[in-house]
């Protein structure tokens, strides 16, 4: 019985001289100078200005029609070869304000200024580089094998997937009634824990919804030496983050998955002052819609609860609000999920595709399914760290860098070689079902 691959490149008609192999070979020396200037030079959420046209200009050249500024510095290529079925690929663009440490030459030495006007540090902590080389790639796989599918091919590289607003943004501006809708929509992510040539695979809820809550905790200043003469918000703030925790072990079900995280406590300018105010920052992860509910009104019911046990009148209670609609959880279709791990596990051997957990991180490429059809999705955690590193981590307990870390970077020129198959086959295996 011929394996799963072998059926796709014959449905496809690949010759051994035009494999998928040969053509990422071909590219990936182009591939790996690309992936090292994007690594070199990463913009914050909605400034992607400069990468976005990067995008624009790579898949143009390839022969997409291509729309720039969808949501922002979003990028839209369409690519019509006959008739068939529409397949969506995305990539995102932004990186983080991270100061990056390490001595590659193509070490990010970037400094902006962030919407506060403040002096950041940028750097693609995340792999938002490697995922944009690797859609670049498989574009270019695709259409060096045009005459080997039939279909739609709708790239989209999409801004401020950072701050889970990007594809909102996207969505907005018309993405599903500008271009062709697609019947599935695919996309991948660095995974920091995981070796190359490994694939992370979650069906069904894959990550949790997010909120940002800000809390700005009231009070009444004084001399630190007279607290008896003051409302002290610091004392309440410290109160309230302890008091959050609870949401979790003594509220919710012991086995529904939630995380309540005090990122942010700022407050006083001074050793011997009392201030007037703290401000809190929260992320709130929740899996369902329920469980967000409950979780967010519990926030509000403990800082009400301790403002008023600390003696303070209506207008000095904490004051809490949501910033932006959140992020909600991603959900891999299973039957999709099941197809394109299949097929890799044919190309990559079967102890490649890797059962992962939910993570209770964000992904704000759930939204492309949150339409009226319920477009299909799938997204894929690759694995992207040299296989030796992670059994020295295995054998010593010693972390690896995780994402979002200053160290993490990953092994450019066999994650792009696996990316890029990875994802090609799995395009060319829905457009040619």
């Amino acid at each position: 019985m011929k394996s799963l691959i072998l059926i796709v490149l014959a449905t496809t008609g690949l010759h051994a001289a035009d494999s998928i192999d040969a053509l990422i070979e071909k590219e990936k020396p182009s591939l790996i100078q690309l992936y090292e200037h994007l690594h070199a030079h990463p913009e914050l959420s909605f400034h992607e200005e400069k990468t976005s046209a990067r995008m624009a200009e790579e898949i143009r050249a390839l022969g997409f029609e291509v729309t720039e500024k969808v949501g922002g510095f979003g990028v839209v290529g369409v690519l019509k070869n006959g008739p068939g079925k529409t397949v969506l690929v995305r990539t995102d663009l932004d990186g983080l304000p991270v100061r990056e440490i390490g001595s590659v030459p193509y070490v990010s030495k970037t400094v902006t200024k962030d919407d506060a006007g403040n002096d950041v540090h940028v750097m693609h902590a995340c792999g938002h580089d490697m995922h944009m080389t690797c859609w670049v790639g498989t574009a270019r796989a695709l259409v060096a094998s045009k005459d080997q599918w039939k279909g739609t091919l709708v790239f989209i590289a999409q801004p401020a997937e950072e701050r889970g607003a990007g594809a909102q943004a996207m969505i907005e501006d018309g993405l599903f009634e500008r271009f062709p809708k697609p019947d599935v929509c695919l996309a991948l992510h660095c995974d920091s824990g995981l070796a190359v040539g490994s694939f992370g695979v979650t069906s069904g809820p894959a990550t949790a919804s997010t909120d940002s809550v800000d809390i700005v905790v009231k009070g009444v200043g004084g001399h630190g030496a007279m607290p008896n003469m003051t409302k002290d918000p610091i004392v309440l703030a410290s109160q309230i983050v302890l008091a959050l925790q609870t949401i979790d072990s003594r509220e919710l079900h012991p086995v529904e998955p939630v995380v309540v995280t005090v990122g942010k406590f700022n407050g006083g300018t001074k050793h011997n002052i009392i201030p007037d105010k703290v401000e809190l920052g929260l992320t709130v992860r929740t899996t369902s819609a329920e469980t967000r509910t409950q979780v967010l009104d519990s926030i509000k019911r403990i800082c009400r609860g301790l403002g008023i046990a600390a003696g303070l009148p209506e207008n000095l209670l904490p004051e809490i609000s949501l910033l932006g609609p959140g992020t909600p959880s991603l959900y891999n279709d299973p039957d999709l999920t099941a197809r394109v791990t299949g097929v890799w596990a044919d190309a990559f051997g079967k102890t490649s595709v890797i059962e992962r957990k939910a993570t209770m991180a964000g992904e704000d490429f759930s939204r492309y399914t949150m339409t009226p059809e319920k477009i299909p999705v799938f997204l894929v955690w690759l694995g992207t760290v040299a296989p030796e590193k992670v059994e020295k981590a295995k054998q010593t307990g010693e972390a690896l860098p995780s994402l979002h870390s200053p160290f993490y970077r990953p092994e450019a020129a066999p994650s792009i070689t696996v990316g890029v198959k990875a994802m090609t086959l799995a395009v060319m295996n829905e457009l040619n079902r």
